[in-house]
């Protein structure tokens, strides 16, 4: 009954929350503004960029009325998150305005999230030897590096997702389903309230962000949403994994990983920085096959399902159920 009520409860408020912040957006000119000159850009009409703030409200008020008590692992959370949105902001302002935020200040600023999180308990520390049962628990220092590493990777990919109407938002419900059966099933109720309340903000999201798209989360509501998708993975898939069970959050977030990591491997081969935004994602060149936006978004969504349903398998295999 506890993530029955926290979905509901955090679907009603990310809906009640993203109007009023959306004739914000309009009244002060934070939109995003079509730009022709832009292969990235397909919207044709300016769309108001706050419904990251929303979730944002959203999410946490419904993850401390359900939390019971609020731990260090909870704090760590929603500071590493206020640093992340506040980035995410500043980029978004950046680009109403016709420019780009320099990718130092957001790599700094994420780090600095991901170290936060860690240091309130939330962290990549070992798995089981596969031959003889026993845990193998790392180095604090590889511990850290592991869980900046993922956290930041998470962030950045399901930011990378965020090209067409629907797409980052449906993903990131499909994922964050996936680990909330993951949680469940290894005993992460923490963690399974984390993701079911996630599920509930994107999904209220996609209320007005389907094609064709009335609001924008932005950087700022990509970045939360893959900067709590990571950390779920860690505390509620990761924790206490079997060698094989490895697989499992990076299965729950099958296409934003895998996709990510085929566009790191062309750019390399281009000789290309990785990180500079282009049209290399599945999503535009699904788009220039012919495909329209919404054949587009259920296809990947369906193939991010498939991902998830994989994930499951082998979470409930590992757990032995």
């Amino acid at each position: 009954m506890l993530y029955v009520s926290a979905f509901v409860v955090s679907i009603l408020l990310v809906l009640l929350l993203i109007p009023p912040f959306r004739k914000l957006a309009v009244k002060i000119d934070f939109v995003d503004k079509p730009r022709p000159d832009s292969e990235r850009k397909i919207h044709r009409e300016p769309i108001p960029l706050t419904a990251g703030i929303a979730i944002f409200l959203g999410f946490f008020i419904t993850y401390f009325v359900f939390i019971g008590s609020i731990t260090k692992e909870a704090v760590g959370i929603f500071l590493g998150s206020i640093l992340i949105l506040g980035i995410g902001l500043v980029d978004d302002w950046y680009k109403t305005n016709g420019k780009e935020l320099a990718s130092l200040p957001k790599l700094i600023v994420q780090v600095c999230a991901a170290i936060i999180v860690y240091s309130s308990g939330i962290a990549f520390e070992g798995f089981n030897n596969p031959f003889n049962g026993q845990y193998i628990n790392l180095p604090e220092w590889l511990q850290l590096v592991l869980t900046i590493l993922w956290i930041f990777g998470v962030t950045t990919v399901i930011n990378f997702s965020d090209g067409i109407d629907g797409l980052a938002g449906g993903l990131s419900a499909i994922s964050g389903g996936t680990l909330f059966v993951v949680a469940l099933t290894m005993g992460r109720g923490d963690s399974a309230l984390l993701a079911v309340i996630l599920v509930g903000a994107a999904l209220a999201y996609l209320r007005y962000n389907k094609p064709p798209a009335r609001v924008f989360m932005g950087d700022a509501g990509a970045t939360f949403l893959g900067f709590i998708l990571g950390i779920i993975a860690l505390d509620g898939a990761f924790k206490g994994a079997t060698l094989a069970s490895l697989f499992v959050p990076i299965f729950a977030l099958g296409v934003p990983i895998f996709d990510n990591i085929i566009v790191v491997i062309r750019r390399l081969r281009e000789s290309k920085p990785i990180y500079q935004a282009d049209a290399s994602q599945a999503h535009y060149r699904l788009l220039a096959t012919g495909l329209n936006q919404k054949q587009t978004l259920i296809f990947l969504c369906l193939l991010n399902l498939c991902f998830g349903l994989t994930a499951i398998i082998l979470a409930i295999n590992g757990a032995g159920v």
